[in-house]
């Protein structure tokens, strides 16, 4: 990637020689030549919300800028594509959307992510931070910015446009008015469950922003939780991708001498399901990981692991993740352990299943959804 601050070469994590993604795009690239051109002073608090690889953190690393983000793998990228860039450790200060923000902002620079509600999230939280003389930039693809997203930003923080577009990029321009009245975060969101999905009927679900399905309980879970399997017992149970851990707080209700894992690579996606998980005085036992899957969890000491792989990295459709998430639920199976999965029928999974476990069997299916289970030899 080359900037008026040099050229720099990133990659995605984790790092795969056959991606051919790149780690930035054409809307990194133009905020940074924003800075540049506009002799924008960089000398006060710079924070980077939403550096989806690490690319601006990187560019701007000289200036020693606070970025955040809700990705453990992006933020892994990021360290990897700074210390690859001869970063010092510690001169970019790597925080989580969970973190206290600054409490001083001059130069916001953020990344539209692909969701809303998570936007909405961080500009309120910023915003307390953000003075008269704070600079706001916001970029993205054309295809990423909505009339709804500048809304946003007018809303929370004060007057905005935008740029002209390059290359099917496009700058969000915002003059923050500290005079602004703001109405109240809506963030976290509670609701309760519908009847009719088992143990969790009627219990609590937390969402933090950004969680997939954050004000309702989206069909495809809806389907997942009618055929979870029964009596689970004591053993050792992963809901890997766990989201606001709806499907793990439902096996522990059921089974409460299980231990439960949740795992997610989101921040907020796992403080949501801990928020889900003590919101209904599950008795059991259970812990909340973020990570990169399964990665770091030992071979062989986990008995059942439930997942609903998604198929798309930001923009881009993949089944990368989804193999990633049975690759590593193999490798921490214990002989005779079960992966029971949830996916579009569409998408094939049985295909991968079977390359990977050599079984799959159909457990439930409708015109939408299919419900598979693979059993490790």
């Amino acid at each position: 990637m080359t900037t008026p601050w040099g050229t720099f070469e990133l990659s995605r994590f984790p790092d795969d020689p056959r991606d051919r993604l790149r780690a930035w795009d054409a809307s990194d690239t133009y905020l940074l030549r924003h800075l540049a051109e506009r002799g924008v002073a960089l000398s006060g608090r710079i924070v980077v919300v939403g550096d989806r690889w690490g690319a601006l953190s990187t560019a701007l690393a000289e200036h020693r800028p606070v970025q955040i983000t809700d990705s453990f793998l992006s933020q892994e990228a990021s360290r990897a594509n700074l210390a690859r860039s001869g970063v010092q450790p510690g001169a970019v200060r790597l925080l989580t959307t969970q973190d206290p923000p600054p409490e001083r902002v001059d130069v916001l620079l953020v990344r539209v992510p692909k969701s809303l509600a998570l936007l909405e999230d961080q500009l309120f939280r910023l915003a307390p931070a953000v003075h008269s003389g704070t600079v706001v930039v916001g970029t993205g693809m054309v295809k990423e910015i909505h009339t709804s997203t500048l809304q946003l930003f007018e809303r929370i923080l004060g007057p905005t446009r935008t740029s002209l577009a390059e290359q099917k990029a496009r700058l969000i321009l915002c003059t923050p008015d500290p005079s602004l009245t703001r109405p109240a975060s809506p963030w976290p969101y509670s609701y309760a469950l519908p009847d009719g999905i088992g143990p969790a009927s009627g219990h609590t679900v937390v969402n933090h922003a950004g969680v997939f399905c954050a004000d309702r309980l989206d069909i495809g879970t809806r389907f997942f939780l009618q055929h979870l399997p029964d009596s689970l017992g004591s053993r050792r149970i992963v809901d890997l991708g766990c989201g606001n851990g709806v499907v793990g707080t439902a096996v522990a209700l059921a089974n409460p001498e299980t231990e439960v894992l949740f795992v997610d690579e989101s921040f907020q996606a796992v403080a949501s399901a801990e928020a889900t998980y003590k919101a209904n005085g599950v008795p059991g036992h259970a812990e909340f990981r973020v990570g990169d899957g399964l990665a770091g969890v030992a071979a062989g000491s986990v008995d059942v692991v439930l997942t609903n792989p998604p198929f798309h990295s930001h923009q881009a459709l993949t089944d990368a993740t989804a193999w990633r998430m049975f690759t590593g639920a193999r490798r921490t199976l214990r002989p005779g352990g079960e992966l029971w999965v949830i996916g579009n029928r569409h998408l094939g999974y049985h295909v991968k299943l079977r390359r990977l476990f050599g079984n799959s069997r159909l457990i439930a299916g409708d015109p939408k959804f299919v419900v598979l289970k693979a059993v490790k030899k």
